[in-house]
């Protein structure tokens, strides 16, 4: 401005006028340019400052196995990553250890006996058509909702309701196409080929489930040749769409893995030694445990629904060494995909100003107990991974912990604070939010999953099907009715434990109590309970409850006024 100024002195009165005029042009389009700029900055800032942008993160089948659990096995740098920049909840509870209930409890705020929904065949809107979903509940709040991959239960997606963004799958490179079950030919081949054999031998009992391929697969494809790989080629694109608008965004991101069957790409298995897989399985206890309930445990239904998997009898080491592997391959690839993710929110500079919420819908026993599954009310299966990550947490740069008490079910109170809309007021679950301030502060005394009789009831826990007794499997719940027999000789009745009996599992801070329950009576005396000391007994091995008599009178009070 200073050169400006000393030359015009030297020019004609037409064009110091020109000049100025050009000057003052200048001056107001900068000062219109800084007004927009800073509206737009105002703009942005009501936009995330206010209400929070959610990646909303589910994964299927997932137990505690990752580094940020602790993990000697499992490579998982992108959700370790994400762990060491937000809070790890040490000890998150499902609501119930199967997909379709426990998906339902977290996306409604309610527990699945309030909402009559504990098997996978069950809509959750059955008996509250009105209740709110958290993507519902963020919509009404002014936000776009939408969602790519398992969210809510497959054949129960609401998607009437709870989404208002599709999915951008038209915007996909042509050579992207969404794939099948398997990438090897020779793999959809056999499962064909099985599923009409398990059909001709077992007609209409066939559909719920017999008949499937190969329970692995490793071929050396691209991440998006699996299901998860695509959707997060997918999430790219829908992401890119939300990031342009002018309204917050819900956006649900859902992996398929680690659910049966087990597949991922084979550099994914490259990154595991069987040798090291195998001298862990040999750490692990494989009896039932002692004194416990012939019904806690099932006989590992679902996976012996594939074609490579004995119908009875173990399953031999190598093949749970294989089994492990594949289990393990799958973390990583799905690891790979919410890396793949995060990244992207940053791509689009929408990650400081998003906060992510990352669970998984319940725990799995591989081989723990004898079994290889979901569904029980025991630790390994009701424990899993919750971390939340946050643009303050990320901010500070420093990983938060907390050991506190915490269930599935608190993740809607959770997510609706941290975003800062207005809370729904029919939850049943507490906000985590003061825990994320203080992850010492005095929380729960306990956290309250449930199951109803695992061993009697099918893999989608469902009560059986008269036609399941004349599968493979009519052997294997001979079985287990017969241990069940053995230990009620004079309670025995097979409607009660096939439909009516309830599991209700309490965790304390020492303690697991599992209480048996008849759900048509109104006694609150159990029919049977199991108690494990976690102080001496972490991994659950011996029931106790016989020696400590007052400690189950203590925990039965409290597990009576929890279900009140």
């Amino acid at each position: 401005m200073k050169f400006l100024t000393h030359s015009v002195h030297n020019i004609s009165f037409v064009t110091k006028n020109m000049l100025t005029l050009i000057c003052c042009a200048a001056a107001l389009a900068a000062c219109q340019s800084s007004t927009h700029t800073h509206l737009e900055k105002t703009h942005l800032e009501a936009k995330t400052n206010n209400k929070h942008n959610v990646l909303f993160i589910s994964i299927d089948d997932l137990r505690n196995e990752l580094g940020a659990y602790g993990s000697a096995l499992a490579q998982s740098p992108s959700i370790d990553l994400l762990a060491s920049k937000g809070i790890t909840f040490d000890r998150a509870y499902a609501q119930q250890a199967i997909c379709g209930p426990s998906r339902a409890s977290i996306m409604t705020g309610l527990r699945p006996d309030t909402l009559e929904v504990t098997h996978n065949y069950v809509k959750f809107r059955h008996k509250f058509k009105d209740v709110k979903t958290i993507p519902q509940h963020f919509m009404e709040n002014g936000y776009n909702a939408g969602y790519v991959g398992k969210i809510f239960h497959h054949g129960d997606k609401d998607e009437e309701n709870s989404w208002n963004w599709p999915a951008a799958t038209h915007l996909l490179p042509a050579h992207i196409k969404a794939p099948g079950t398997y990438a090897l030919e020779a793999n959809n081949k056999l499962q064909d080929e099985y599923r009409k054999q398990m059909f001709a031998k077992y007609g209409e009992q066939a559909k719920y489930g017999l008949g499937r391929g190969p329970a692995t697969e490793g071929a050396d494809v691209p991440d998006y040749a699996y299901i998860d790989g695509y959707n997060a080629e997918v999430a790219d694109k829908t992401l890119e769409q939300l990031a342009k608008q002018d309204k917050p965004f819900f956006f649900g991101f859902g992996m398929n893995k680690p659910h049966l069957p087990w597949i991922a790409p084979k550099k994914y298995w490259d990154l595991y030694d069987p040798l090291k897989i195998k001298a862990a399985l040999a750490k692990v206890n494989q009896s039932k445990p002692k004194k416990g309930a012939a019904m806690g445990l099932h006989a590992s239904f679902e996976l012996r629904t594939f074609s490579d998997i004995p119908n009875m009898g173990e399953i031999p080491l190598e093949q749970q060494v294989h089994l492990m592997h594949s289990y393990l391959a799958c973390i990583s690839y799905i690891d790979a995909q919410i890396g793949r993710t995060i990244k992207k929110l940053e791509e689009l500079n929408v990650l400081d100003s998003t906060v992510i919420v990352l669970w998984s819908d319940h725990g799995f026993h591989l081989s723990d107990k004898g079994i290889w599954g979901k569904a029980s009310n025991y630790e390994i299966a009701t424990r899993v991974p919750f971390i939340i990550s946050t643009p303050q947490t990320r901010a500070s740069g420093q990983a938060l912990r907390t050991n506190a008490l915490v269930e599935l079910i608190d993740i809607y109170p959770t997510v609706s604070e941290l975003a800062n809309i207005p809370q729904a007021n029919h939850v049943e679950g507490s906000s985590l939010v003061p825990l994320i301030k203080n992850p010492d502060l005095k929380w729960k005394d306990s956290a309250l999953s449930q199951f109803p009789n695992p061993a009697l009831r099918e893999w989608g826990a469902y009560p059986l099907r008269p036609g399941m007794r004349e599968t493979y499997f009519g052997e294997l719940i001979v079985d287990v009715e017969n241990r069940i027999k053995k230990q009620f000789p004079e309670k025995w009745d097979r409607k009660l434990f096939e439909q009516d009996l309830m599991g209700y599992s309490l965790r304390t801070d020492r303690y697991r109590l599992i209480a048996w329950m008849n759900t048509q009576t109104t006694s609150p005396e159990p029919l049977f309970v199991e108690l494990y000391d976690h102080q001496n007994d972490p991994n659950e091995n011996v029931n106790v409850a016989a020696d400590q008599p007052h400690t189950v009178k203590t925990l039965m009070q409290k597990l009576t006024n929890r279900l009140q």
